[in-house]
């Protein structure tokens, strides 16, 4: 496997290990005595005014607006180079991972709005269930297969980018309300004078932070979601080296911020945004509409999609089964895949769901936990069999 995946795949597998413990630690103090001063502190408005720039968000609202943008930044980087020359690059490389993302995005989905139209669940939650955290997933495949083949860690990285990064756009799309067209046209610009910069291939990178700032700041103010700023930005950066010799930009963009995203990013947005009180929760609010039909399209839907595709595409030699790996084995990532936790939390607030709802969170972490602990023992069974065959 390519060195820059192999380096991907290890800071997300040790961010993973950080997540539960951010999510752990947010529903303990929202719980305890010191409920108030978490709630106090996540709702706390920030007022933010550089020159014509005014936005007053709370602490939980900056974090998503202004720090998850960067997320997805990296994370359209990281689909971009796989795409043009990693571990996805070209047609027979694509293949399988293409289409076990589309089921990993597609069958959730229909599953999610089937059941919400059964039960009578609101329709604008579909989006949620089509994550795949991939931190958090990375981390559950190394500790309980870590002789595994290299081949299904690029597929589960694989349908986490894709799945997670189409349910953004979705979402956003969908949750547009009304937006203004000339904070929409400066957006447009900058991001054009942004895509004519990558033709200089010695461009001062503080050009590229401040046309990226900017363009995050007139999609803010256009109404659009912040977030979608950052993957049109990661679209911009140049695959090439700024000097002969030297590494590809993106990947050095990917490299400067990766750490950041992985150990700071993600665990303060699952502080401020999963936590709820244990006090506000009963297991039979579980079976409402809305957090039933979650659950059972994470914990169903999307493992059924993942490996019920994949399958399809191998057996009518549409693709090929990844190197090394059984059907068992394959079965256990498309588990895991289930576990959404973090981009779901995100995608959850887009959809109205803030912290005080506490039936809808915990049924995101139940569902996140049941997926990987289900695909995690399976990996581990199927790991232990094949020690003791040799």
């Amino acid at each position: 496997m390519r060195r820059l995946t192999l380096a991907y795949l290890r800071t997300e597998s040790g961010a993973g290990l950080v997540l539960p413990v951010a999510a752990v630690a947010a529903v303990g103090l929202a719980t305890s005595g010191y409920a108030i001063h978490y709630r106090d502190f996540v709702a706390a408005p920030i007022p933010v005014r550089l020159g014509g720039f005014i936005e007053t968000l709370t602490v939980a609202g900056w974090v998503r607006a202004l720090l998850m943008p960067v997320f997805f930044l990296v994370l359209g980087m990281q689909l971009k180079f796989e795409l043009l020359r990693g571990e996805l690059s070209g047609l027979r490389r694509l293949a399988l991972p293409l289409v076990a993302a589309l089921g990993g995005f597609v069958v959730p989905a229909a599953l999610y709005l089937a059941l919400a139209l059964a039960l009578h669940a609101p329709l604008s939650g579909w989006t949620v269930v089509c994550a795949t955290d991939g931190a958090a997933a990375l981390a559950m495949l190394t500790l309980t297969g870590p002789r595994l083949a290299a081949s299904l860690r690029v597929l589960l990285v694989a349908v986490a980018l894709i799945d997670n990064l189409a349910a953004m756009i979705a979402d956003a799309v969908l949750a547009a309300g009304r937006l203004d067209r000339g904070m929409l046209a400066g957006a447009g610009l900058v991001l054009a004078a942004l895509a004519l910069l990558s033709r200089w291939r010695r461009a001062p990178f503080l050009f590229y932070a401040a046309g990226f700032v900017v363009v995050w700041g007139f999609a803010l103010k256009s109404g659009l979601a912040p977030a979608l700023a950052g993957l049109l930005c990661a679209l911009t950066v140049p695959i090439g080296a700024r000097r002969p010799g030297q590494e590809s930009m993106l990947r050095y963009f990917m490299d400067s911020l990766h750490p950041y995203v992985a150990f700071a990013v993600l665990p303060l947005f699952v502080f401020t945004a999963a936590g709820f009180s244990l006090h506000h929760f009963h297991v039979s609010g579980l079976l409402a509409p809305q957090p039933l039909a979650t659950m059972l399209a994470q914990v169903v839907g999307k493992p059924l999609g993942v490996f019920g595709l994949a399958a399809a595409a191998v057996s009518l030699k549409l693709a090929r089964r990844p190197v090394g790996a059984t059907w068992l084995e394959m079965l256990g990532v498309a588990l895991i895949a289930g576990e959404g936790f973090t981009v779901s939390y995100f995608l959850a607030g887009a959809v109205g769901a803030d912290a005080a709802d506490a039936t809808l969170r915990a049924a995101i972490f139940i569902a996140s936990a049941l997926a990987a602990l289900a695909g995690g023992l399976l990996i581990d069974r199927t790991q232990r069999g094949r020690t003791a065959e040799t």
